[in-house]
C-alpha cells in the first residue's frame, strides 16, 4: 500500500512510499481510506511549528473516513463494508478528558491516517449513516468534535443564547451551525469583509471585521444591546483573550481552543473574576461526542462547509492553502 510520511519538516518533506498492508489484530480493524480532512494542526506539525515535536517519518492527519475491509477476532463494534471514521483520541470514549489515560493522538505522535490504508482498534471507529458522504464525513473528527464539545457538551447551549465565533476556520463554522442547530444566534468576527458576506444562514445575529474595529468587543456588546454574549469560541490565544472577556455577559462562557494570533499577550486576572466568567480548554472530544454530533447532523441534514477537494497526493499543496488562509471551510483529500 501507500502511505504519505513527514521525513523533514517543510511542506517539501513529504514523501509518498510504499509500505507493506498490516493485518489486523484481535479487536482491531483495517480500514480503506477514501477521505481525509485537514486541520491546521497538521500544517503546524509538518511545518515544525507545533508545540509539541515529533519523531520523523511520520504518517500526518488524524480525520478520516474509511471503508471497513477486514476485522480482526472479537470485533463487535463495526463489521464488513461499514463506512467509520475514527476519533481524535485514542482511548477517550466518554466522560470528562484525563490526559493521564486517553492515550495518543493521530498524526503526532501516533502514526495518522494519509495511507491507502489504516489499522485501528474497533473502539475509536463511529459509524457513519449514508445521510453524510465520504467527503463530509471526513471533515467531522477533530473540528466538528471540539465545537461540540464546546458548546452542546461543556457549554449545554440554549435556544435564545448568543455565541461569539472567532474566524471562518473548521471549528468556528462547525460551532455556528450547531448553534443554529439548538436555535441559538451567531456573532462571527473575521479579518475578511469577503468571507463575513459569505455567511448569510438566518442564525447569525451580526459580524464584525476585527481588523475594521481592533477594539472589536465594543462592537459585539452594540449587538448584543450591551448584553455580551453567553458563548465565546475563543481560537486567537492570549491577544484576543481580553476582548473576548469584555464580550460575555456577567457569567459568560470562553471556551479556549486555539492560538492562531499567536502565543504572546496578557490580560488581568481580576477581570474572570469581574466577569464571573467560565473559561476551559477544549481538548478536541470524545468518541462519544463525535457519535452525537454525526447522528444529529444526519437527523437534521446538516451538512459541513467544504472548501476544497483534493487527491491525496497532493497532500502539500492542500496543506499550502489551508496555511495561506484562503479557504473558507474545510479542505479534504480524496483517494
Amino acid at each position: 500500500m501507500k502511505s504519505m510520511v513527514i521525513e523533514k519538516n517543510g511542506f517539501d518533506g513529504l514523501k509518498l512510499i510504499s509500505r507493506e498492508a498490516p493485518l489486523p489484530g484481535p479487536r482491531q480493524v483495517l480500514l480503506r481510506v477514501r477521505a481525509v480532512g485537514l486541520n491546521y494542526r497538521d500544517v503546524e506539525i509538518v511545518l515544525g511549528s507545533y508545540h509539541t515535536p515529533f519523531k520523523f517519518p511520520l504518517v500526518p492527519m488524524s480525520d478520516c473516513l474509511g471503508e471497513v475491509i477486514e476485522v480482526g477476532k472479537n470485533v463487535t463494534r463495526v463489521k464488513k463494508g461499514d463506512r467509520a471514521v475514527v476519533a481524535f483520541w485514542e482511548r477517550w470514549h466518554d466522560g470528562s478528558f484525563d490526559a493521564s489515560v486517553a492515550g495518543a493522538p493521530l498524526g503526532g505522535p501516533s502514526d495518522g491516517v494519509l495511507s491507502e490504508q489504516f489499522l485501528t482498534s474497533e473502539d475509536r471507529l463511529v459509524v457513519v449513516p449514508p445521510e453524510i458522504n465520504d467527503i463530509e464525513a471526513a471533515s467531522l473528527p477533530c473540528a466538528a468534535s471540539t465545537a461540540w464539545n464546546a458548546l452542546v457538551t461543556s457549554g449545554g447551549v440554549k435556544p435564545g443564547e448568543v455565541v461569539l465565533v472567532q474566524g471562518t476556520g473548521g471549528v468556528s463554522l462547525f460551532a455556528m451551525q450547531f448553534a443554529e442547530m439548538a436555535g441559538a444566534q451567531v456573532v462571527i468576527t473575521s479579518g475578511s469583509d469577503e468571507k463575513l458576506e459569505k455567511l448569510t444562514t438566518p442564525g447569525v445575529l451580526g459580524k464584525v471585521n476585527y481588523k475594521r474595529y481592533p477594539n472589536w468587543s465594543a462592537e459585539i456588546l452594540k449587538l448584543t444591546n450591551g448584553r455580551g454574549v453567553d458563548h465565546v469560541l475563543e481560537v486567537g490565544g492570549p491577544q484576543s483573550f481580553e476582548q473576548s472577556l469584555k464580550s460575555i455577559r456577567p457569567g459568560g462562557q470562553i471556551n479556549v481552543i486555539g492560538y492562531l494570533g499567536g502565543v504572546d499577550g496578557g490580560f488581568n486576572p481580576l477581570d474572570i473574576f469581574r466577569k464571573q466568567a467560565t473559561v476551559r480548554g477544549i481538548p478536541v472530544g470524545s468518541r462519544r461526542m463525535l457519535q452525537e454530533l454525526v447522528q444529529a447532523m444526519a437527523s437534521t441534514k446538516t451538512k459541513p462547509m467544504i472548501d476544497s477537494v483534493t487527491h491525496w497526493t497532493n497532500a502539500a499543496e492542500a496543506l499550502q492553502h489551508l496555511h495561506s488562509g484562503k479557504h473558507f471551510g474545510k479542505v479534504i483529500l480524496s483517494f
